[in-house]
């Protein structure tokens, strides 16, 4: 029997008795290795960037519910209030007491037509940086004019409140009525033609969300599930061992949970002018087909919502001065009195250095943090709480701000557009939800997501292919990863982005 030996052989027999990179075996001899020396291995997967993880933030300040529908409807309470923005379209009789006022009624610039609660006989102030005056509503038009009649028209500087045109800005605010003697609803003395005073009715704001569906997958073949590896794995899932794959898996199951919360914060419904290849992403025929997108956190805050970018347009709340204004718009909203800070390590040093400053001591870094410090006392350089007015803030550090592999990275590149932050008020809101047709006490922020009796679309995960449990003839193992949500931000005005 004859033997054919290989042509490729790295072992090769030496004349003497010494080690020679040709007889030498060489497991790396792809990469030209040639050790004689056997190295010390470290078998232990090193953990360099600490926990990789960005999720857990909406755990903390929010909760999960499930949905049955493709929408999720909900709807909040409007102001009490009569309050509008407007200008002043002309005024006849002068400066003389008595002078009508004409007032055109928007909203946010927008003419509102008869959309308005202001009626005949109500008493507004009228406001703009020329002066304030107090009027008595004497007919509202079929469209979005009031005319008016001031109280007290010759004690101000009315020159503003004259202006034909509408070039200036003017706030008008409802504070009352006044009838005269016997005169009914829709009997007034004033105007008789135009006076219709109807009753008004609550102002009803709904808005809306709609889940998306994520999806990802991991697969290994047959034969590398069951190939052994010298390096012993480690990872945020638990997993240990030398099976490769195993933390192939549980790293692609992390990434897929972290997305679950970056895609809550970060979404954008579609728009119609969203373009990707000059086609609508709602028009698209390509992968844009049929995406709608859905509302994330950081847009609902954008549009419906406060942002700060601080005085300095740099970094908010780098004074006591920058955070008062931030306190100052709290108060025209719903002026909730918990609040909780998530910002990124800049901000949060910011706000340590703002609340030292209070201190007397600061300065001469004396005392900081933990008053009556000691030799043997660690001294504190940071605040995890603070409270200004009427008002409780507790700050924490937000992973997601920080790491550079996430929005850190996007924040290092954005300048003034990047995201420092978010004030989110603590706590639970009363909204009426429309699925269900009762009023319910949920928190501010709360995930809704797909589920039934047959399908839960939480987090749901499956495995096919024929390693282990076979259901097809793939040699392979194949792990899918599926979510279908979305976030549900209630009271967006109460929120704050810092920028």
């Amino acid at each position: 029997m004859a033997i054919t030996a290989g042509s490729s052989l790295n072992s090769v027999p030496a004349a003497k008795p010494q080690t020679l990179e040709s007889n030498y075996i060489d497991f790396n001899q792809d990469m030209g290795w040639a050790q004689q020396y056997l190295p010390d291995l470290m078998e232990k997967e090193a953990e360099v960037f600490g926990p990789r993880t960005i999720s857990g933030f909406l755990s903390k300040v929010g909760a999960e519910e499930a949905m049955t529908s493709d929408q999720v409807i909900w709807s909040e309470q409007g102001r009490l209030h009569l309050s509008y923005k407007g200008h002043i379209q002309g005024a006849t009789g002068g400066t003389a007491s008595g002078g009508q006022i004409e007032i055109e009624v928007d909203i946010d610039g927008n003419d509102i037509g008869a959309n308005h609660g202001i009626r005949v006989n109500d008493t507004i102030i009228v406001a703009n940086s020329e002066g304030v005056v107090k009027c008595l509503v004497e007919a509202v038009d079929t469209g979005s004019m009031i005319d008016v009649l001031p109280y007290d028209f010759a004690s101000l500087n009315t020159a503003g409140l004259t202006t034909t045109g509408g070039t200036q800005d003017t706030t008008i605010l409802v504070y009352g009525s006044e009838f005269g003697k016997g005169v009914s609803y829709n009997n007034s003395a004033n105007s008789a033609a135009t006076d219709q005073r109807g009753a008004n009715e609550p102002s009803f704001k709904t808005f809306s969300n709609k889940p998306i569906i994520m999806k990802d997958y991991y697969e290994v073949s047959g034969s590398d599930a069951s190939r052994i590896g010298w390096v012993e794995i480690t990872g945020e899932e638990g997993q240990s061992g030398y099976l490769w794959y195993l933390k192939a898996e549980a790293d692609t199951r992390a990434r897929f949970t972290d997305y679950l919360e970056m895609s809550m914060l970060e979404s954008e419904l579609n728009l119609a002018d969203s373009q990707i290849d000059g086609n609508a992403l709602v028009a698209g025929s390509t992968a844009g087909a049929g995406n709608v997108g859905t509302e994330g956190l950081f847009s609902a805050i954008e549009k419906r919502g406060n942002v700060t970018s601080g005085v300095t347009g740099v970094n908010a709340a780098t004074d006591l001065a920058e955070f008062d204004a931030i306190l100052a718009e709290f108060d025209k909203q719903g002026a909730i009195e918990e609040n909780m800070l998530f910002v990124n390590r800049a901000t949060s040093l910011a706000f340590d250095d703002m609340l030292a400053s209070m201190n007397s001591y600061g300065a001469g870094g004396t005392s900081y943090g933990v008053f009556e410090n000691d030799e043997d006392m660690a001294l504190n350089l940071g605040f995890s709480g603070f409270r200004r007015g009427s008002y409780d803030f507790y700050k924490s550090d937000f992973r997601y701000l920080n790491d550079l592999a996430t929005r850190g990275g996007i924040n290092a590149a954005a300048g003034s557009n990047a995201i420092r932050g978010v004030i989110i008020p603590a706590g639970t809101s009363t909204v009426y939800d429309q699925q269900l047709g009762k009023n319910l006490k949920r928190p501010f922020l709360h995930v809704r997501y797909r589920a039934s009796q047959t399908d839960d679309r939480r987090m749901k995960t499956w495995t096919t292919g024929s390693v282990g449990a076979a259901t097809s003839a793939l040699d392979a193992m194949q792990i899918h990863m599926l979510s279908e949500r979305c976030l549900v931000t209630q009271g967006a005005n109460n929120f704050m982005l810092m920028k």
